[in-house]
């Protein structure tokens, strides 16, 4: 089988690892990280954007290394081929292998901010993520007055919200930098930090298409992503329908 699968570049190492080895001719398409920083539906659009250009080749199907992220694959739109999602909420359920361990794991550690390989080379630190030592000048140079007061508001939060960073080794690393980088950060915010091991059991299986239901969402031709809010998280609606 032939597909494209289209992933966000902090899954690059994992995904450039997969289908070296998938028994599929797979094609990569990676997109930048800061489409997560993007209201939900500018990044529905730019993922629309790649996933229309792939729709023009030869493919059997286009499967996308995303979870739902924050709702930013609701209003995906299956063209000519399949489009297959993965039934996620975030990508930290993909690297650890399955949405029940990853919830166990979150339930029983409040406050976590995880990271991996890619959240630490290609993704940003948490104190780039939240504004952290930034005044209010600074923020409203680099994102305009509105954008700045509700980013400082908003993102801000994390002092209430975090202390403890999540290490997530996938095994794939060529040594402990990545883990390094984690640790250093969290000493330097007096944080914890926990390191686990990772899964590629679930990103295997959609690199090699193995998509059973329970996994994996493929969307028909004529029909878009639509959020499910229960355990199916996604499902396909009819572009004639609305989402029921």
């Amino acid at each position: 089988m032939r597909i494209q699968v289209i992933s966000c570049e902090v899954m690059f190492r994992e995904i450039c690892h997969l289908a070296a080895r998938s028994r599929n001719q797979v094609d990569l398409a990676f997109l930048p990280k800061g489409l997560h920083d993007l209201k939900s539906a500018d990044m529905c659009e730019r993922l629309q954007q790649q996933v229309d250009r792939a729709s023009m080749a030869n493919y059997e199907a286009i499967a996308m290394s995303y979870a739902l992220c924050g709702n930013g694959l609701a209003g995906l739109r299956a063209r000519s081929i399949p489009l297959v999602v993965p039934r996620a909420h975030d990508c930290i359920a993909l690297l650890m292998g399955g949405q029940d361990r990853y919830r166990r794991y979150f339930e029983s550690n409040r406050g976590v901010y995880f990271k991996s390989s890619g959240w630490v080379e290609r993704g940003v630190t948490a104190s780039q993520l939240t504004g952290y030592g930034m005044d209010m000048a600074e923020l409203i140079a680099k994102y305009g007055e509105e954008n700045a007061r509700y980013l400082y508001e908003e993102l801000n939060r994390y002092r209430q919200t975090y202390h403890k960073f999540t290490y997530i080794e996938m095994g794939i690393e060529p040594d402990d930098r990545f883990e390094k980088s984690t640790r250093a950060e969290a000493a330097e915010r007096g944080w914890e930090v926990e390191k686990i091991a990772g899964d590629l059991s679930w990103l295997r299986r959609l690199v090699d298409g193995d998509w059973s239901p329970a996994e994996f969402l493929v969307v028909p031709p004529g029909h878009r992503i639509a959020p499910t809010w229960d355990d199916r998280i996604v499902e396909a609606v009819e572009e004639t329908t609305e989402a029921g």
